[in-house]
């Protein structure tokens, strides 16, 4: 039977900051807003972030409109859970389910949205979008066994995903990418950068597999037969 998660680690670069802001807000939220309202909220700034980016094919202004979806989208999937623990109102194994759940539809939205940008090859954007299942299906796999669940990898983490984005957002905006490389289709900075993102996903869950299999093989060893 498997154990549920009893801890969360999140050693990303912007905690430091981020912490201390969410804190502020919550303190700050008028009563009628629940943790499932940010939730609903959260999946809206995805779904905005998505339109957004097909948007891009008739008007490439709307980079912004999905850079702010974005923001949403980190506002609701931030403080759902900060406002529960800040109220008391903790659900953990209700709260575990549909933070994660919801993150499957809502990273499906924005990397394929991402996908639909004019000068973005779909097939990128894919490969991107299985990396980012690998990781996140290797940690909670890892999570299960561990009952430590990493938000991070190293200091990276959802919020500097989101930033990240942002910052790629506006400089297509200002420097609308051309084709340097032509393999398979013509491929974009953005598109590189898409598919170097799934290199290091496969690099990642492969050695983090390994190190994670010879410290449990270690610390887990064959018992002898009665």
């Amino acid at each position: 039977m498997t154990k549920s998660v009893r801890s969360r680690v999140n050693e990303s670069l912007l905690q430091p900051l981020e912490r201390p802001a969410l804190a502020w807000i919550v303190r700050r939220l008028p009563a009628w807003v629940t943790s499932d309202n940010l939730t609903v909220f959260g999946i809206f700034g995805a779904v905005l972030t998505f339109v957004s980016y097909g948007l891009t094919n008739w008007c490439l202004g709307f980079v912004w409109l999905a850079s702010f979806g974005l923001v949403i989208q980190w506002f609701g999937d931030s403080l759902d859970g900060t406002l529960a623990r800040f109220r008391g109102h903790e659900r953990p194994r209700y709260g575990h389910f549909i933070d994660h759940t919801t993150d499957i539809f809502t990273q499906l939205l924005i990397i394929l949205g991402i996908g639909m940008m004019p000068f973005v090859q779909f097939e990128s954007a894919c490969l991107a979008l299985i990396g980012y299942y690998m990781i996140s299906t290797y940690e909670h796999i890892r999570a299960s066994v561990t009952q430590t669940l990493r938000i991070s990898v190293g200091v990276l983490g959802p919020t500097e995903g989101r930033v990240v984005v942002i910052l790629v957002n506006t400089l297509v905006f200002f420097w609308p990418p051309t084709p340097i490389i032509t393999l398979w289709a013509p491929l974009t900075i953005v598109d590189i950068a898409l598919l170097v993102f799934f290199a290091l996903a496969c690099v990642m869950t492969t050695t983090g597999y390994i190190t994670d299999l010879r410290q449990l093989s270690a610390e887990d060893p064959p018992r002898s037969g009665r």
